[in-house]
């Protein structure tokens, strides 16, 4: 598993400016697959409000209760760059074992690169 999880990252690293390239629009008719659980407002669902993600380190929202796979993922430092975020979509579980996320994952590289897309400014959209 950790060679197959190695092997994606260093995909969508190579895939990083078709990241950049994500159409917005078409993100956010893949939120919808998030937003039973998550919310682009400064409101917590039962995940944490994805609002500003991009950018933002991870498990900091203060009034969200994270889980301690999730609170040990961030130790160090760790911010949701785009690279981060991309990884942890295409399976939430390999990435942060332990993980209260029980979404299994975006297949689609162009799902993903969309749906950051959308993350980065979904009030426009």
């Amino acid at each position: 598993m950790k060679h197959l999880l190695a092997l994606v990252a260093a995909s969508l690293c190579l895939a990083a400016p078709a990241l950049a390239e994500g159409d917005a629009v078409a993100g956010k008719t893949v939120f919808k697959k998030c937003a039973p659980c998550h919310s682009t407002e400064q409101v917590n669902r039962v995940g944490p409000t994805l609002a500003g993600i991009v950018g933002r380190p991870v498990a900091t929202i203060a009034d969200y209760n994270y889980s301690p796979a999730m609170r040990a993922f961030a130790d160090g430092g760790r911010v949701w760059n785009e690279a981060q975020i991309a990884e942890y979509l295409l399976s939430p579980k390999a990435m942060v074992p332990g993980t209260r996320m029980t979404f299994a994952g975006l297949r689609k590289i162009e799902d993903i690169a969309n749906l950051i897309a959308y993350l980065k400014a979904p009030a426009g959209y």
